[in-house]
C-alpha cells in the first residue's frame, strides 16, 4: 500500500503493451474461451460428414429457426441478426441462441436478484399527494411513473435538491466535500474503479472513515479484473476496513455472465445525499489522464428523499448473494430538501424482467416532446423502434439534437454509429460530433422542463444487457443547467452534414455495413 498527497493505491497499474496482454489473467480467459469454441466447432465438423442429406435438413432447421425466431419476444432487429446467423452458420447460429436463450451461467442470479427486486417492491411509500400534484400532467408523468414501477419500487419524489455537474471534475470535487461528512454509511456501486488519483483520493477519504467506525461498502463490476484492478483486490479493501465485493466476475468459461454488467454508478452517503451518472473512478473521467482527447462526461447530485431510491438500488445489488440481507438503511427516512421545486424519479433497469425500461423512459420523451429534445451519448447503436422515435419526433417539427463523440474510444462502435447517420439526418435529426474529443454523457433534455441524467447509453448492451440506472427530472431547476450545457457542448461540435456524410472515408461505410448485422450482439 502506498499514499502520498492524500492519494492511497493498492495496486500497482497493470501493465499495458504486448508482455502485459500475454501475462495477463484476460489472456488466460480468452485462450481457455478459444479451446472451448474450437471444441464446439470440431463436434460441429465432426457431425456434418456423416449427413449426406445435410443441405435438406439445413433447410429445415432454418425453416425451424424462422418460425421459432417470429415468435419470440425478441426485438425485431435481433431477430434479423439471428437469422442472419442461422443462415450462414446454422450449427454455430443454434448453440449461440441457445446459449443465450438459456442464459447460462446466470439463472441463479437472475432468480435472486428477482427475489430481491419483489421482497422490495413495496419498500418507498408513495406519497400520494405528489401523486394528486401530477394529476392531469401535460407530459404524462404519473404515467410513466406507473410503467416504471412494474419493473421496480421507483416513486416519484418532490422536495428533492439536484445540482447538475457539467464535467466530472465538477462531480469529483463535490464527491470529496461530502465524503468527508459522512457520519453512518457510505454506499460505492460502480462499473469502472481504476487505480490512480481520482479513486486514490476517494479511497483515502473511505479508509479513514471506515476506521472511525463508518459502515463503507464499495461494489464494482466484475470486468475490473480484467484490465484494471488484481483478482483479490477486494481482500485488500477490507484488510482498510471496507466491505467490498465484485458483481459477477468473469470467469474462462462460456456463459451468459459476459452479459448482465452493473454499468451502474452511485455513491450514496447517510442517506442525505446521492451521486449518479457516467462519471466512472478513473482518471480519465476527470481529465487527470488523456485517452480520446477532452472526456465530456456529466453528473447529478441530489439532496432530499428522492436519495431513498439510490440507497434501495444498491442494497438490492448488495443483497444479491447475501443469505440474511439487509435493507435497513432504505427504511431510514432522508432529510427532505422543503423549498426544492419540481419532481425527481431515480430508476434502474434490469435486464432480466423483459421490460426495456431505459429505452421506454428515452421513447416517452421523444413521444411527447412539444419543441425539442436534446441528447448527448457515447454510442449510437439502435434499434428500428428508438431509431424510429427518433426519426419520428424530428418529421413533426420537434428539434432533435443528437451530440456524440469526435474522437472514438471503440472503432467498431463508431462505424456503427455512422451506419444510422443517413437515416437520421435525412429523417430531420440534426448530429453533432464533439471535436475535442470523446463524450461519455448520457443526458436527455427537453422542452426546458424534463430531463434524464444516468448511464443508460443508446446501444444494445445499456437497453437490453446491462443493470443501469438514472434519474428523471420534471420541472426542476437544474433542468436550464442541463440545456445551458448542452447549447455550450455544441458550440465546441462539428455538424455532420450531407456532404459529411458522403465523403465518409470508406473503411467506416463498409465496417459499419458489416457490423450492422450483428449489431444486437455487440
Amino acid at each position: 500500500m502506498e499514499q502520498s498527497e492524500n492519494v492511497m493505491r493498492l495496486a500497482k497499474p497493470k501493465r499495458k503493451g504486448l508482455m502485459g496482454l500475454v501475462f495477463s489473467r484476460l489472456m488466460i480467459v480468452v485462450l481457455l474461451l478459444v479451446v472451448q469454441v474450437l471444441l464446439y466447432l470440431s463436434v460441429f465438423d465432426w457431425f456434418r460428414q456423416y449427413l449426406p442429406h445435410y443441405a435438406v435438413i439445413q433447410s429445415a432447421f432454418i425453416l425451424l429457426m424462422t418460425v421459432y425466431l417470429f415468435n419470440n419476444k425478441m426485438d425485431s432487429t435481433a431477430k434479423l441478426t439471428w437469422l442472419a446467423l442461422s443462415a450462414i452458420l446454422p450449427a454455430l447460429g443454434a448453440f449461440l441462441l441457445l446459449y443465450t436463450q438459456t442464459n447460462v451461467g446466470n439463472r441463479t442470479v437472475q432468480k435472486r436478484v428477482e427475489v430481491r427486486i419483489d421482497e422490495t417492491r413495496d419498500a418507498l411509500p408513495q406519497d400520494a399527494a405528489v401523486l394528486e400534484r401530477l394529476r392531469g400532467d401535460a407530459y404524462g408523468t404519473d404515467d410513466l411513473r406507473r410503467y416504471v414501477n412494474r419493473s421496480g419500487c421507483f416513486p416519484i419524489y418532490d422536495r428533492t435538491e439536484v445540482t447538475y455537474f457539467p464535467l466530472g471534475e465538477d462531480k469529483f470535487a463535490a464527491m470529496l466535500r461530502e465524503l468527508e461528512k459522512a457520519e453512518k454509511y457510505i454506499f460505492l456501486e460502480y462499473f469502472i474503479i481504476d487505480e490512480g488519483y481520482m479513486w486514490g483520493r476517494i479511497l483515502d477519504v473511505l479508509a479513514r472513515k471506515a476506521k472511525a467506525g463508518v459502515d463503507v461498502r464499495v461494489m464494482y463490476d466484475g470486468t475490473c479484473e480484467i484490465t484494471k484492478l488484481p483478482h483479490d483486490y477486494p481482500k485488500r479493501l477490507e484488510q482498510l476496513g471496507i466491505k467490498a465485493k465484485m458483481f459477477s466476475p468473469v470467469t474462462p468459461f462460456l456463459s451468459t455472465h459476459y452479459n448482465y454488467r452493473d454499468h451502474r454508478k452511485i455513491l450514496v452517503i447517510d442517506g442525505k445525499v446521492a451521486f449518479n451518472g457516467g462519471v466512472n473512478l478513473a482518471d480519465e473521467y476527470i481529465n487527470r489522464k488523456e485517452v480520446f482527447g477532452h472526456w465530456k462526461d456529466t453528473a447529478v447530485m441530489l439532496r432530499g428523499d428522492a436519495v431513498q431510491s439510490f440507497t434501495l438500488m444498491f442494497l438490492q445489488m448488495w443483497n444479491v448473494h447475501e443469505e440474511q440481507p439487509d435493507f435497513a438503511p432504505c427504511a431510514e427516512p432522508s432529510a427532505p430538501a422543503e423549498n426544492a421545486e419540481g419532481f425527481v424519479m431515480p430508476f434502474g433497469d434490469c435486464p432480466f424482467d423483459g421490460d426495456k425500461v431505459g429505452e421506454s423512459v428515452y421513447m416517452d420523451i421523444l413521444y411527447r416532446a412539444n419543441d425539442y429534445v436534446h441528447i448527448m451519448s457515447p454510442y449510437l447503436i439502435l434499434d428500428g423502434e428508438l431509431e424510429t422515435a427518433l426519426k419520428y419526433a424530428a418529421q413533426r417539427g420537434v428539434d432533435v439534437k443528437l451530440i456524440l463523440p469526435g474522437i472514438p474510444d471503440k472503432k467498431m462502435a463508431y462505424a456503427l454509429a455512422k451506419s444510422h447517420y443517413r437515416s437520421l439526418h435525412d429523417a430531420g435529426v440534426k448530429i453533432y460530433e464533439y471535436a475535442p474529443g470523446f463524450v461519455h454523457a448520457k443526458v436527455f433534455v427537453s422542452d426546458a422542463c424534463r430531463a434524464v441524467v444516468g448511464t443508460i447509453n443508446l446501444d444494445y448492451r445499456s437497453l437490453y444487457h446491462h443493470f443501469e440506472c438514472a434519474t428523471y427530472l420534471y420541472r426542476t431547476p437544474c433542468v436550464a443547467n442541463i440545456e445551458a450545457d448542452f447549447a455550450e457542448t455544441l458550440s465546441k461540435c462539428r455538424e455532420v452534414t450531407d456532404e459529411s456524410i458522403k465523403n465518409e472515408t470508406l473503411s467506416y461505410k463498409l465496417m459499419g455495413s458489416l457490423m450492422k448485422i450483428i449489431a444486437p450482439l455487440m
